[in-house]
């Protein structure tokens, strides 16, 4: 399907024109006038002047035979044909990293009973905004993009007063569109509890943008040559949104990942890496370019790697490429180099997000999912990926707390040794962990419940059903003709009133043990054990370049506690949506991914953001909140003095007295 491969402008430049008009290659699928498919439904409404742009059907045999509408700037068909041509793009690559099928965030009702609604498709309205914006609405389930006259800086960058369409931007699409799905696997992304929150939603969606500009053969094949090989020079391949960060005023693109244009000079330099930067740096965009930064400089290396034969067979050894153009063979050959490591580099990167804790991320906790994630699908990494990863961050002074050295070792997951076997006695249960006979029965069941979800989804294709099955799973099934089968929820719940269980705290760092309420944990409505949720169940498979196949199951169980901060420093505790918020008070998000391995019958990973703290119960046996989580978000988010609180209120408000529904709204208006 017709499209750019950047945005606009480049058509109108002698030297990229020919590159920027490409042919997406998506998979077919029956679609309705907008389009509308299974994933997306575009709705091309302009209500700021209330008119509906006729839409476009690509089954039309005219533009079937013509692989799309011609890119025009002019034609609204063409701009609800590019943002369909861009979303599916960027869903297909999400679905080869994840091994299973893009599910959007659900919409959360009043009624206690339904609880959610499934959301089939994801709305994009290509006009909706008449100001230079475009972002997510998780509140929608849509992406809205807007249109704006041009505020150039200077008169032979960009047309005085052009319209600017957001939609016609791969980048800014790409960008939107992994918003929504990283939304629908991890909803607390939304929760700045921490300076990194946001930042990691915007550098990821810049990461996914840019790094899908190596899947452009054409495009990469030009700007290999155009710098002779070396990525680290000014080139397309880094930058994103051109058009728009020269139309409200820049220089150059919005963002570029190895350099940026200097406003005085006017002249391209390159960026120098700061480790203080991430200490001083809590605007969200600004922040999160040191991480993408760190993911491109990692790519950089791992290029440089995978290209230094040919080099030196090009130049006899000495690495120094003589004058003129590079032959069209080596260019070619180059590229291929680019476009697998960068393939790589955005598997590794989307991968890793099941690694992760469901809440309050961090950019450390971020590396560690990455290294973590490789090792599990990779045994042999012969191009040293991982150092290059390790590297770039240590360079930008990103270091993940929990860890006593900085090595490929220390930074993966410790694994847990906890096994399910079975014996002639029937189940027999290995662990490193303290549990007692009834929590250990209870595991043992929860792996076999796991298994039988893995078996029951394992061939399911269609979305809807997929949903249907993992609800099931989770809240059990209140159709049965013999009765109520427990789900993942309940079977959870009725381990925790067992005595003995305390363990269970221990592993998950939430509190599952009694007197929970006196840490500010609500009760269950209807029975006396704490309030918690369980989410983002789902199947993993996977194949790795050498054939390891991963079969495994993840989950992620989410629990709140009402923290106050008092006057002489100590902490007090409320019942959050049941007692009025005290001054200084705020709900601190706990979670903890939980790994099952389905070949080994083994929970593999307990990865957690804990509520209580886990070493002092294991020192003198006392549950309290972890004090170091609870400051950290106070100082955040109510510290007068320091430099991102202004920053947090201006964004969110403080505390639980925020109305603001639309985060990416006011974080992308610019």
């Amino acid at each position: 399907m017709r499209a750019y491969a950047f945005d606009p402008s480049l058509s109108l430049k002698l030297d990229t024109a020919e590159v920027n008009e490409i042919e997406y290659t998506l998979p077919w699928e029956d679609l309705e006038k907008g389009p509308v498919g299974s994933y997306i439904e575009v709705i091309d409404y302009d209500p700021t002047i209330d008119r509906y742009y006729e839409a476009v059907d690509l089954n039309e045999p005219y533009i079937l035979v013509e692989n799309g509408i011609r890119p025009s700037e002019s034609n609204p068909k063409f701009h609800q044909q590019m943002v369909y041509a861009v979303a599916m793009t960027t869903i297909k690559n999400f679905e080869k990293a994840l091994g299973r099928k893009v599910i959007w965030s659900t919409r959360l009702l009043s009624d206690t009973t339904l609880y959610e609604e499934y959301v089939e498709k994801l709305r994009i309205y290509p006009h909706a905004l008449r100001e230079p914006n475009a972002y997510y609405s998780p509140h929608k389930k849509a992406i809205l993009f807007g249109y704006f006259r041009s505020k150039a800086s200077s008169l032979d960058i960009q047309m005085p007063d052009a319209i600017v369409f957001t939609c016609l931007s791969h980048d800014i699409i790409a960008h939107e569109v992994t918003h929504a799905i990283l939304d629908g696997i991890f909803r607390h992304y939304n929760e700045p509890t921490n300076p990194d929150v946001l930042a990691f939603h915007e550098a990821f969606a810049d990461i996914v943008a840019l790094f899908q500009h190596f899947t452009f053969p054409e495009v990469l094949k030009h700007q290999i040559a155009r710098t002779r090989g070396n990525l680290k020079n000014q080139n397309l391949l880094g930058q994103l949104a051109q058009e728009f960060g020269s139309a409200i005023g820049g220089y150059g693109s919005l963002r570029d990942a190895i350099g940026k244009v200097n406003p005085k000079t006017k002249e391209w330099e390159p960026a120098i890496p700061n480790p203080q930067d991430y200490k001083r740096t809590m605007e969200p965009h600004v922040r999160g370019s040191i991480l993408v930064a760190a993911i491109f400089d990692a790519f950089l290396s791992i290029y440089k790697n995978r290209v230094a034969d040919l080099l030196r067979i090009a130049t006899g050894g000495t690495g120094i490429l003589p004058e003129g153009e590079l032959h069209p063979d080596l260019v070619n050959r180059m590229a291929k180099e680019a476009s697998k490591a960068a393939k790589h580099v955005l598997n590794m990167c989307i991968r890793a997000l099941d690694y992760c804790p469901p809440v309050d991320i961090t950019f450390g906790d971020y590396l560690r999912a990455i290294i973590t994630a490789d090792i599990d699908l990779i045994k042999n990494d012969d191009q040293e990926y991982r150092l290059a990863f390790i590297d770039a961050f240590r360079k930008r002074g990103i270091y993940p707390t929990g860890i006593k050295t900085l090595s490929i070792d220390s930074l993966k997951q410790k694994e847990l040794d906890i096994k399910f076997h079975k014996s002639n006695q029937g189940r027999s249960f290995s662990s490193n962990i303290d549990m007692n006979d009834t929590t250990k029965e209870y595991m043992a069941i929860l792996n076999k419940y796991l298994k039988e979800y893995g078996d029951d989804i394992k061939y399911v294709t269609e979305r809807s059903e997929i949903y249907r099955i993992t609800t099931e799973y989770i809240r059990g099934n209140y159709d049965n003709p013999s009765g109520l089968v427990q789900g993942l929820h309940q079977r959870w719940a009725i381990t925790i009133e067992e005595p003995g269980t305390e363990s269970l705290s221990e592993m998950t760092g939430l509190a599952f043990h009694p007197g929970f309420e006196n840490l500010g944990i609500k009760t269950d409505d209807q029975f006396y054990f704490p309030r918690f949720s369980i989410q983002n169940l789902r199947l993993l498979s996977r194949v790795g370049p050498d054939g390891n196949l991963l079969n495994q199951v993840v989950f992620s169980i989410f629990q709140k506690s009402g923290v106050v901060m008092n006057m002489d420093g100590t902490i007090g505790h409320f019942i959050p949506e049941v007692d009025p918020v005290p001054p200084n008070g705020f709900v601190m998000y706990g979670g903890c991914t939980l790994l099952f391995d389905l070949d080994d019958n083994s929970l593999k990973y307990i990865i957690s953001k804990p509520i209580i703290d886990v070493e002092k119960y294991r020192l003198d046996g006392k549950y309290e909140v972890d004090e170091d989580r609870v400051r950290a978000q106070y100082n955040f988010q109510f510290n007068e003095g320091l430099e991102e609180r202004s920053l947090y209120s201006k964004y969110f408000g403080v505390g639980l007295n925020n109305n603001f529904n639309e985060p990416f709204a006011m974080l992308h208006n610019h």
